[in-house]
């Protein structure tokens, strides 16, 4: 199964919008089975995801699309956002997990909301899921909220990679909450659990700029190990 991710579009006056334009030609190429969205959909105000709008109903995986909340979408107005990308195909999970269609209906994808911003229940996240089980979180400090939930792999954003780093990846600038300065960008085995996976984001929070830290689509192929 073919997974692309994408996190932390902040659209909005911080983001060029062309920047969107690329990633759902890319989409389109790629033609993923599922398309998982990690939050931060917006900054400032709910009616600036209408610029993701166009790309999200052009992008039909047969999986679905699905996604979490992120700070920043919280700050805007979250029932306005879960309005607006119902309209565009998009499922929001929050706090709930959702089995796949077939051929993948083996796998759960379970949703947790925001750490911090939000009301995490990881209990009701995971209730009734499936064996094989994929985590999606806005901030990588979902895992503090964890419990004895175990997952199969997880995807995350919220830290841009730092937006602003040094040459060699290491981040000047970083966001809040503990696991989000461990846990900046890329792929980390987790003991006891399955490997969490952290993107840079495709947007731009604060300052309209990034070095060193390239906006990110992920995509990745889950196998069934026999």
């Amino acid at each position: 199964m073919t997974v692309a991710f994408a996190s932390d579009f902040h659209a909005g006056p911080t983001t060029h919008p062309g920047i969107f334009s690329s990633l759902f030609a890319t989409l389109a190429e790629i033609q993923p089975d599922v398309l998982l969205l990690g939050g931060d959909f917006v900054s400032c105000k709910a009616e600036y995801v209408n610029e993701l709008a166009d790309g999200l109903v052009r992008c039909r995986p047969p999986c679905g699309k699905y996604a979490v909340f992120g700070n920043h979408d919280l700050w805007a107005d979250d029932v306005e956002l879960t309005r607006l990308l119902s309209a565009t195909g998009v499922e929001v999970l929050v706090n709930r997990n959702i089995a796949l269609p077939p051929p993948f209906d083996g796998i759960s994808l379970c949703g947790l909301d925001d750490p911090w911003t939000g009301s995490p229940d990881a209990s009701q996240a995971f209730d009734g899921a499936k064996e094989i089980r994929i985590f999606l979180t806005h901030s990588p400090d979902g895992l503090l909220l964890l419990g004895d939930e175990k997952f199969d792999v997880g995807f995350a954003g919220h830290t841009h990679g730092g937006q602003v780093a040094l040459r060699d990846g290491t981040p000047i600038l970083l966001p809040h909450g503990p696991l989000s300065r461990i846990y900046v960008h890329g792929k980390f085995p987790l003991e006891g659990n399955g490997c969490l996976i952290v993107s840079r984001g495709v947007g731009c929070s604060t300052l309209p700029i990034r070095v060193n830290a390239d906006p990110e689509l992920v995509v990745c192929t889950i196998r069934q190990i026999t």
